[in-house]
């Protein structure tokens, strides 16, 4: 199952780096395409609190999707290969409450887009928005109902949150670079800073991903096929020595 994710994944986050350049080549275009058609009209400056409440819309949606969702995955993927039962129950806390704030954060961004924002519907990002609201409930529910491992069903189970995971992940990015986009068509302001500043995020994020993937492997560059056991008692022994000096110095 990790190989298949691992094979998936790749290729998408090859996408995602170049998506960014996509979707500034096209916002460039459709702002080149509202001029020309629309050059005769002004456009109206917004009011200062609704420009408050578009920023932190965005930020929240940002904090969500863009930074807790990230952490939680990478925190359950260093579960993986952990061996210790502490570690272990500190990363799927970890994984737990990143999710938990997440979903909290979206819903406070929902409300403040549904109270305050037009609901009609008319571009990308709000289609994207309700779509994305709607899966983020759907992984809340299947994580909740999350069976035992090793019970019947667990395999479909992990496969089922893998998906929406990755696809809320997809979704997400496209959101806030959507999002972006109409906050400049709103505004009139350069977001090009920011557009910067969240695609290092993700080449950033998708780096860290792959090297999880690989890091065991490049641990074990240094050692020749045959030794691993001898590697493993040697570790075994320094563990037991370090433990018997920590009971010493108590």
């Amino acid at each position: 199952m990790e190989s298949f994710k691992a094979k998936t994944l790749t290729p998408i986050l090859l996408v995602l780096v170049l998506l960014p350049c996509v979707i500034c080549s096209s916002s460039q275009q459709h702002i080149k395409e509202d001029m020309l058609n629309n050059h005769h009209q002004v456009v109206e400056p917004i009011s200062h609190r609704l420009s408050l409440q578009i920023v932190i819309h965005g930020f929240l949606l940002w904090a969500s999707m863009g930074f807790l969702i990230p952490v939680g995955i990478l925190a359950i993927r260093l579960s993986n290969r952990e061996e210790n039962e502490r570690r272990l129950r500190i990363m799927f806390c970890i994984h737990a409450v990143t999710q938990i704030l997440s979903v909290i954060l979206v819903t406070a961004g929902a409300i403040l887009s549904v109270k305050n924002f037009s609901n009609t519907f008319d571009n990308m990002h709000r289609r994207i928005g309700v779509a994305l609201y709607g899966l983020v409930l759907l992984q809340a529910l299947t994580g909740l109902l999350r069976p035992a491992r090793g019970g019947k069903g667990r395999s479909l189970w992990f496969f089922s949150h893998w998906a929406l995971g990755t696809t809320i992940s997809l979704l997400g990015i496209m959101s806030v670079y959507t999002g972006l986009h109409a906050y400049q068509k709103k505004t009139s302001r350069n977001i090009k800073p920011w557009v910067m500043f969240y695609t290092a995020e993700i080449v950033c994020i998708g780096f860290l991903y792959l090297l999880q993937e690989k890091w065991e492997y490049i641990q074990k560059q240094e050692v020749i096929p045959g030794n691993e056991s001898t590697i493993v008692e040697l570790s075994d022994n320094r563990e037991t020595l370090s433990s018997s000096q920590n009971k010493d110095s108590c």
